[in-house]
């Protein structure tokens, strides 16, 4: 737990004022996740991403989705080699700790399902030839709102690979003055330092498997999702893909708060994000102005929690 408090401390150096969303993000990669961030340009996520890949020590990557960018600089390729006769493999960026895909709805729909099986499985296969990515794998997607120049919609199938979708946000008026006052002394992603390496990931997401959840938190989390599909202003509901990340983000928020156990109060505070994402509303609601937003929150006021002792 210690270090859990260390890694927050050192990535709060370079993010100043979001530290529920570096909470959540920290939840995310020790849960195995992939993570959304959907925001305006300049507010940091690509900061925030970089800070965890120091503080943790990872093997960190960062592509820009251009309209250019091929399948093939995502997966790698293999090219022939005359010397040796054989097809040899050429690494896309994928294959790292940390994937910072950059504005990722800038590019073709061809290039964005090439993540599909690399998030969803954590392998790559070029030519027939499947290869595991390095453990710990965590994608960070920044995506621009949609109707910004240049952008288009990800499809379903792929919004649901991403755990929990984040939004940073502008900055409080006295946060901003302080960025500015950091920028001053240099770059504050210079001031952080590692805490742990790859294998102190590994174990804190094998301790995070290990929360213990009642049964009673099973049926809430599925009574939860359920909900979604049978709320008459949401056409499209969460997937059991949904239920499934609700449960690992309630054990990894219960690990955040120092416990081996989940409470309800895990599930809630972390539904919104894991959720959100994952709904398409009716013509009704949208007709309404009736936001995804709203509609979660009156399912959680709506499905009866279960008293755990």
């Amino acid at each position: 737990m210690q270090k859990v408090l260390e890694i927050i401390e050192e990535v709060k150096k370079a993010v100043v004022g979001k530290n529920a969303v570096v909470g959540k993000m920290l939840m995310v990669i020790l849960a195995q996740g992939h993570i959304l961030l959907e925001d305006i340009p300049g507010v940091g996520k690509t900061t925030l991403a970089l800070a965890f890949s120091k503080a943790m020590a990872l093997d960190y990557r960062r592509m820009q989705f251009t309209p250019d960018v091929m399948p093939t600089d995502v997966t790698g390729f293999s090219v022939y080699n005359k010397a040796t006769g054989q097809l040899e493999y050429k690494p896309g960026a994928a294959l790292c700790n940390l994937f910072l895909a950059d504005e990722i709805n800038r590019t073709s729909s061809k290039t964005q399902a090439a993540l599909l099986e690399v998030m969803e499985e954590g392998r790559i296969t070029v030519d027939g030839v499947t290869r595991e990515t390095p453990k710990p794998y965590t994608v960070i997607a920044t995506q621009n709102p949609v109707g910004s120049a240049g952008t288009q919609l990800l499809p379903e199938s792929q919004m649901d690979r991403f755990m929990v979708c984040l939004r940073m946000g502008y900055p409080k008026l006295e946060d901003e003055v302080e960025i500015l006052r950091r920028k001053q002394g240099g770059d504050p992603l210079e001031q952080v330092q590692k805490v742990v390496d790859a294998q102190g990931i590994l174990a804190m997401q094998h301790e995070v498997e290990n929360v213990y959840l009642a049964d009673s938190l099973y049926d809430y989390i599925a009574r939860l999702t359920s909900a979604t599909r049978k709320d008459p202003m949401i056409r499209l509901g969460a997937s059991p893909r949904g239920s499934i990340a609700l449960t690992r983000m309630a054990q990894a928020a219960a690990y955040l708060s120092g416990r081996d156990y989940v409470i309800p109060r895990d599930v809630q505070i972390v539904f919104h994000d894991v959720i959100g994402h994952r709904i398409v509303l009716s013509p009704q609601a949208k007709m309404g102005d009736v936001t995804a937003a709203a509609l979660l929150e009156k399912i959680l006021n709506r499905v009866d929690a279960p008293s755990v002792k």
